[in-house]
């Protein structure tokens, strides 16, 4: 089944949309929060390993395809790994809000959300010179609150939901100008198909990973059915799990499917909502 319209969705004619996305979140997360991290070495290396050693493996992939991304990051990783964040920006790619040490925005009120993001703005522009636009919940889900939060934080769009395979807009009370949000897919989230942790237990119940010629299959079929239909595509990656040396492999051909179309607009999170607000908002 196609959209007869699809054409007319994207930026140059294409057909559908690519918004290649990874979350860095370094050991931030539950552990980080209740401070029982810090009792546990081997969970500390684990999420350390993501911009230590995995991230540069990662933007030589993304530069060898010439693919563009959005890296959502923990601004405690910032503070922590400045130089390999700062990396991320000299190669091109956008770098986009994610928690201070990967909140439940959920559970936490107005007024700590707000410190979060404060403090989130203050180490991104101490170390990385810019004013991030984007916001990915860590927690999958937020806070009534929270929309009202984020426009006041000067972010213009989320991708935390999964309301829609295309972009949409977010109406916030008191507010003209709506939030946009690019919702991602639990499918396109690596951690569901091969990651493992022993402490913590998570994903709970998960004894083995799942395999990667099959992890691949579902990722491509994912990525085509949503261009065959003219909608857009995000994913949840994180490199500590994708970014090690046999799944930087997956990644690869992986990559390469998505460069075998020419039919797709390869964009930053930032540059889908710039287009998406200005094709469906009406500035009254």
């Amino acid at each position: 089944m196609t959209i007869s319209n699809a054409a007319s969705l994207w930026p140059q004619g294409k057909r559908g949309c690519m918004a290649l996305a990874f979350d860095l979140d370094g050991p931030t997360g539950d552990a980080m929060l209740n401070g029982s991290i810090w009792h546990k070495p081997e969970y500390f290396t684990f999420g350390g390993y993501g911009p230590y050693r995995a991230l540069a493996r990662l933007l030589d992939l993304l530069d060898d395809y010439q693919l563009p991304a959005t890296f959502f990051v923990p601004a405690w990783v910032v503070e922590n790994w400045p130089k390999q964040c700062q990396a991320i920006v000299e190669r091109g790619h956008e770098v986009a809000y994610h928690g201070y040490r990967h909140e439940s925005f959920y559970a936490i009120d107005a007024e700590k959300q707000r410190w979060v993001m404060e403090k989130s703005r203050d180490i991104f522009w101490k170390f990385l010179g810019i004013r991030a636009q984007g916001f990915r919940t860590p927690s999958g889900d937020w806070h009534q609150d929270t929309p009202a939060m984020l426009i006041e934080a000067g972010v213009t769009y989320s991708s935390s939901m999964r309301g829609d395979d295309r972009p949409y807009l977010i109406q916030v009370p008191g507010y003209e100008k709506p939030l946009v949000e690019i919702p991602g897919r639990w499918e396109m989230d690596d951690y569901a198909s091969i990651a493992y942790t022993r402490e913590p237990n998570f994903p709970s119940g998960l004894d083995r990973t799942a395999s990667y010629e099959l992890t691949l299959d579902n990722w491509c079929r994912e990525f085509d059915g949503a261009m065959n239909e003219g909608l857009s595509l995000t994913t949840l990656f994180h490199p500590k799990i994708t970014g090690k040396p046999g799944r930087i492999m997956l990644l690869d051909l992986f990559f390469a499917h998505l460069r075998s179309r020419d039919d797709v607009w390869f964009a930053r999170c930032q540059e889908v909502a710039h287009w998406w607000l200005q094709e469906h908002f009406d500035v009254k």
